[in-house]
């Protein structure tokens, strides 16, 4: 198991590039300043920031490589196979303009590049009739892009507001972690807490207060790389369900789903950016209802604070029935329909109580402009 000086080792590396990220801003925000991103619909933030903390993650990625102690030809050829999907992430954060497309082709690349050098994927979903056309390659590597592809995406999405990306990702590594060892897989569980290790150093700088932001090429990378540890444990051993899997993935999933249903639904691409995700939602509630939104300060950080149990729920029962395909499978359906659920009424209510503070403040015009 790792001990304490590889994983210092590994957080320090992290730390420190984020620390030189920070007091070289003033040269590499202004490369950036074209993207806009303070005033894109989708931000959760005003004030111009690095975006470079997926350079301080990708570092001590590579650091875990030197002090890993087993497999660490495998662990060097998957951070080559992820360089695709860096480098485009890392340009977005340099201001260049990258389609959705664009970027979904670089995640498929990437995951392509891993099935070449680690000859294996996706073998099977615990589904009855899927399993069988699992057993034909073509299809299985199908899947296995489009899984991989699609994780990669989806921690991009919830990478909204300070450390919802960073802590879930941790969160995420801590079960896969838990479960590599229960099941006798050492060196897939000391490689997912180094990953924790090169996120606290990360995280340092990003919560509460957003002084780095994790940026595009972080949270491509990141749920790249988990995403390939969770198929690599799902193809060393026969007992773990892919279920109890997505249970641990379920928040970025969910989240992303919801978000593709909700832009069909309003006939928008896929790919059109949108302020309606869960932690968007939670945000502009606490705005809403308590802090007004200059004080964006306090609720941006505070909406991560709301929605870690929520995510910790699934991840945590991913955990213990992670041999469990039938009751995975269940929870699953109940943890989607609360997800919904939820969503729904979080939103209802807080169009209501924005109707009621619009009405209240022009109660309050309408008075101060009465003559005395």
């Amino acid at each position: 198991m790792s001990n304490a000086f590889e994983l210092s080792f590994v957080f320090l590396i992290s730390f420190i590039v984020c620390g030189l990220i920070r007091l070289t801003r003033g040269w590499h925000i202004p490369l950036a300043l074209s993207r806009e991103d303070t005033k894109a619909v989708q931000a959760a933030h005003k004030v111009p920031t690095p975006r470079l903390g997926g350079v301080a993650f990708f570092a001590g990625l590579l650091a875990s490589y030197f002090v890993i102690s087993a497999e660490a030809h495998i662990l060097f050829l998957a951070i080559l196979s992820m360089l695709p999907l860096f480098l485009a992430g890392l340009a977005e954060d340099f201001g260049a303009r990258i389609s959705a497309s664009g970027r979904m082709l670089a995640a498929l690349i990437s995951a392509a590049l891993m099935i070449w050098n680690l000859n294996f994927w996706l073998p099977r979903l615990d589904l009855p009739v899927i399993d069988t056309l699992m057993m034909w390659a073509p299809f299985a590597i199908g899947v296995t892009l489009f899984c991989s592809a699609g994780v990669s995406n989806a921690f991009n999405l919830i990478d909204g507001v300070n450390g919802l990306s960073g802590y879930t990702g941790v969160l995420v590594a801590l079960a896969l972690s838990t479960i590599a060892f229960e099941t006798g897989l050492v060196v897939a569980g000391e490689f997912a807490l180094y990953i924790v290790a090169a996120l606290m150093g990360f995280l340092v700088f990003n919560y509460p207060w957003g002084k780095v932001f994790l940026g595009d090429a972080g949270a491509y990378v990141l749920g790249h790389i988990l995403c390939w540890l969770a198929i690599a444990m799902v193809v060393r051993v026969d007992e773990l369900t892919p279920w109890a899997i997505l249970l641990v993935f379920f928040w970025p999933v969910a989240d992303t789903l919801l978000a593709i249903s909700r832009r069909w639904g309003s006939g928008r691409s896929t790919g059109h950016p949108d302020r309606l995700h869960f932690h968007q939602l939670v945000m502009r509630a606490l705005e809403i209802c308590l802090f007004g939104r200059r004080a964006r300060v306090y609720s941006n950080p505070l909406s991560t604070l709301i929605l870690m149990p929520m995510i910790a729920a699934p991840v945590l029962t991913g955990v213990y029935f992670w041999d469990a395909p039938f009751a995975a499978f269940l929870a699953t359906v109940f943890f989607g329909t609360l997800f919904a659920g939820t969503y729904r009424l979080g939103v209802s209510l807080a169009r209501r109580r924005k109707k009621i503070w619009q009405a209240q403040k022009s109660r309050n015009l309408n008075a101060e402009a009465l003559p005395e």
